[in-house]
């Protein structure tokens, strides 16, 4: 493969022009949103989309952010300290509305996961319910240590060749995202300001072997969220909870969308 794959729809925002694909489904449902990883894009997510739309009867979007896949590029250098935030409190908004989605179950992956509870706290009404696969709320040592090491197989050691298959600049994108966390001011970077206002039911995955971030992330996620939280931990997974158990993670969240369809009960 010699570039991103071509996705079926690109959607035009203030700042660029994003990538994206619908998945359909039953209408009365709600739309299962997939923000990806750090380093991701909507293909990265490869089937699984797919299987948990069929899974679940829901429809999908699954959709590039700036400076990812075959998105428009980043404007240059590092993407700002906070760019989580404007992802979840800018960006996204203006893709659902454009995209006529309301009330969706957001599917987040690490900065996904993130972006997604940023967003479910400013806007509360606005979220059906949550999947949260590593997601981060502060900034732990072995984070920087394992975007350190990212840096070191980017450069050295075939990093660049992978995402380069999947990203139209992969230089261009991994500067961005790992230039940020290495940022100094990253270090204070901590959204757990935002868990009180997240009402929505929420289920998040951990991986016990996750090099990005421990289960402090989602027990600080359980103790401070205003909503019903299931935490489901995963021994021997490290960051890709989707990838790495599927045995687990498809089925829990299938029973979850079933819960928000029939009324959330823990």
């Amino acid at each position: 493969m010699s570039g991103p794959p071509v996705l079926d729809g690109r959607l035009a925002l203030d700042d660029g022009e994003i990538e994206y694909r619908r998945i359909e489904g039953d209408p009365a449902l709600p739309v299962l949103v997939f923000l990806h990883e750090g380093l991701g894009c909507a293909a990265l997510w490869r089937d699984f989309p797919d299987r948990m739309a069929e899974a679940t009867g829901a429809g999908a979007l699954v959709y590039s952010r700036l400076g990812y896949g075959g998105s428009s590029l980043p404007a240059g250098g590092a993407f700002p300290v906070d760019y989580m935030h404007v992802e979840a409190e800018r960006r996204l908004p203006a893709v659902l509305a454009a995209l006529d989605i309301e009330r969706p179950l957001l599917v987040g992956h690490s900065d996904g996961g993130s972006i997604a509870l940023i967003h479910a706290g400013a806007f509360p009404d606005a979220v059906a319910g949550l999947v949260l696969m590593a997601p981060h709320v502060f900034v732990e040592d072995c984070s920087i240590r394992a975007i350190a090491e990212a840096r070191r197989a980017f450069d050295t050691g075939g990093l660049d060749k992978r995402l380069a298959r999947w990203h139209r600049d992969a230089a261009g994108t991994f500067d961005a995202w790992n230039l940020a966390w290495l940022d100094p001011r990253f270090r204070d970077w901590n959204i757990e300001d935002c868990l009180p206002e997240v009402t929505a039911p929420l289920l998040a995955f951990q991986g016990e072997a996750d090099p990005y971030g421990t289960r402090a992330q989602t027990d600080r996620i359980a103790r401070q969220v205003a909503g019903p939280a299931d935490i489901v931990l995963l021994p021997g997974c490290g960051h890709a909870p989707w990838r790495e158990a599927p045995e687990t993670v498809m089925p829990a969240v299938t029973a979850f969308a079933a819960r928000l369809a029939g009324g959330y009960r823990l």
